[in-house]
């Protein structure tokens, strides 16, 4: 697993500061959330991660070197990354989307191998998509293509896994299917969302985007109190522990 940092990012588009100056750190083996209203940044800050997107300023790092410094290739052997919004352009079944996921760790025309295929219908069995195998993606549902592009990251075998809003189409089963999957891979995940619960139960550390910067951060428990929610989103709540632990977050009225 590997440690990954963004260093005084700062993203100008069509002469706007979307994100200003922003430091983060994504500890080896753990999960950490990006939170915060929608155009806060989060979004085009994970695409600077999975180097969609090139920093006006700063850089990102994993472990000590920098991110632009690797191939596309050897990058896509280190990070994997599941975008908020996927276009399939292509009528691949649900297996062929899953076995390029192995593309980084072959040669050029190599055919897939049997170790291929036994990594890729494991992350089919992961992701519950087993009897969706051989369906073609563009008869998928939203949900279920969420799915096999998830499907698709984990069978690249990255140390680190980056996710824009990774819960997005899901049925609220497939939500906490797939959450518990990244909590328990052992990989450094980075995630950006909208549903501070999820955030609060599965996240080991958050922060919190506000105007493209970070305007807080912090464990959970500690980080998601009543004045903050009240100031980052402008609304009322009430935190309430659940019997296992965590906080679960009740949003009230005005």
């Amino acid at each position: 697993m590997i440690e990954v940092s963004a260093r005084n990012i700062s993203v100008r588009i069509r002469g706007k500061e979307i994100v200003q100056d922003v430091d983060f750190r994504a500890a080896e083996g753990r999960f950490t959330g990006l939170i915060g209203p929608n155009g806060s940044g989060k979004s085009t800050l994970l695409k600077c991660v999975y180097r969609a997107l090139k920093p006006t300023g700063g850089a990102v790092f994993l472990g000590e070197k920098e991110l632009a410094s690797y191939s596309v290739r050897e990058q896509a052997k280190r990070v994997g990354a599941v975008a908020q919004h996927n276009e399939i352009d292509f009528d691949f079944t649900v297996l062929e989307m899953t076995l390029m996921g192995r593309s980084p760790h072959k040669r050029a025309l190599e055919s897939d191998s049997s170790e291929d295929y036994r990594i890729a219908w494991e992350a089919l069995r992961m992701t519950g998509l087993e009897a969706f195998a051989d369906r073609p993606c563009s008869d998928l549902s939203g949900g279920e293509r969420q799915q096999a592009i998830a499907a698709r990251a984990i069978a690249q075998q990255t140390d680190c896994l980056i996710l824009d809003e990774p819960t997005n189409h899901l049925d609220i089963c497939r939500q906490l299917e797939l959450m518990g999957l990244l909590k328990k891979s052992g990989r450094t995940v980075i995630a950006a969302f909208h549903d501070l619960n999820l955030a609060a139960r599965y996240c080991d550390y958050l922060y919190v985007m506000l105007r493209g910067r970070i305007y807080a951060q912090g464990p959970p428990e500690d980080l998601l109190t009543e004045p903050l929610i009240r100031e980052v989103y402008g609304v009322g709540s009430r935190r309430v522990p659940t019997e296992d632990g965590y906080i679960h977050i009740i949003f009230l009225p005005d």
